[in-house]
């Protein structure tokens, strides 16, 4: 692999920073042991970037991501920040990178490690082997529409309002994306909405539909309200492979089959935009865990989402399928060792913090690559 690949590192707030600097060594290994170098970049989002340039998504961090082949997003948020008024809340930095990047579908895997299988909030049995992948879409619907705001009505009560809103194409494209992937699994999907309470549900369904038809008919699709969705994956999530959701939908849902897998601090995501073409797209790779403020700075967070998050980038953007999955292959191990972060600890296993977790899957790749 060429060694000009372009990465812009965007550690953000809380834990973001910490874990995010457990990927550097991971970097810094693939430099000395496989001759594998990145342009890095870093820039400010979030709080950090409030404080700093006063806009949680400055001009100058856009003009890097621009410049990116890739981006490796920490977390945003915290007490700090709260009181802010909406528009320039740390949240809305990772919104921007999405809008003004074009990255409209996101990738949510949920895998059971063998390891963690009695970590889950269900019965190991229910859960072990557990791999699917939720693909939300990113850049549309609730968190975008217009119009949305409070208000003071003419009675003096006050309201407030959101617009969930999809156009045709905002919908088909990310059932593209969906469809594909599941060729690439078990050829299953099921698309989630509301069809039966919401006309955006209705219309997401029919778009799903005309697209299944028209370049995936060999997939199997079926589809499932929203709500029965988010009970089936709480007693038998193995039964979906690919699920497609919308923005709302899909962060809901997403969370849920973050709670059957065990942690948080275990799942990547990887959000899209399209391919240009050339080939190349715009991409961002982040842990689903969030700042997690409650125990920032105190060197404990599971630091294994975002080296996972960082393997996903190493697969979807640089297409480094052997380095991906020798990394995941490393966390396994690491696991498998007995080694637990306080978020996955178990009876039995040795509890270790940020530093000494990032340290030992260093250490699993050096024994692989020996």
């Amino acid at each position: 692999m060429a060694a000009n690949k372009k990465l812009l590192v965007l550690p953000g707030d809380g834990i973001g920073p910490e874990v995010m600097r457990e990927v550097r060594r991971v970097l810094d290994w693939m430099s000395r042991r496989r001759s594998v170098s990145f342009d890095i970049e870093e820039g400010l989002v979030g709080g950090a970037a409030i404080d700093a340039e006063g806009h949680p998504c400055p001009d100058s961090t856009m003009a890097k991501a621009a410049r990116a082949d890739a981006i490796l997003f920490g977390s945003v948020g915290g007490p700090k920040w709260d009181s802010l008024p909406f528009e320039r809340r740390p949240e809305l930095g990772i919104l921007r990178l999405r809008k003004d990047l074009g990255l409209f579908a996101n990738l949510r895997p949920a895998i059971v490690w063998s390891p963690l299988a009695q970590a889950s909030s269900l019965k190991a049995d229910l859960v072990n082997g557990l791999d699917l992948m939720i693909v939300r879409e990113s850049t549309g619907g609730i968190y975008f529409g217009e119009p949305r705001g409070i208000e003071t009505m003419a009675s003096g009560m006050r309201r407030a309002f959101d617009t969930e809103s999809y156009t045709e194409e905002e919908i088909a494209r990310v059932a593209r994306v969906a469809f594909e992937l599941a060729r690439k699994r078990q050829n299953k999907l099921t698309s989630v909405e509301k069809a039966n309470v919401m006309q955006s549900g209705r219309f997401w369904r029919q778009i799903v539909t005309e697209v299944h038809k028209a370049g995936f008919a060999d997939v199997e699709l079926s589809h499932m309200y929203a709500d029965n969705c988010a009970m089936q994956l709480a007693s038998r999530p193995k039964q979906f492979d690919v699920i497609l959701a919308s923005n709302l939908f899909g962060d809901v849902l997403s969370d849920l089959a973050a709670a059957v897998t065990g942690s948080l601090g275990m799942l990547p995501s990887a959000t899209l935009g399209a391919p240009d073409s050339s080939g190349r797209r715009n991409a961002l790779y982040e842990p689903i865990h969030g700042s997690a403020p409650d125990i920032a700075g105190k060197g404990v967070a599971n630091p294994c989402a975002q080296i996972l998050s960082f393997a996903m980038l190493l697969r979807w953007s640089f297409d480094m399928e052997e380095d991906a999955r020798m990394l995941e292959t490393a966390v396994e191990k690491v696991l498998a060792g007995g080694l637990r972060t306080a978020d996955i600890m178990v009876p039995g296993a040795a509890r270790v913090g940020t530093s000494i977790m990032g340290e030992a899957v260093v250490r699993e790749l050096d024994k692989m690559s020996a």
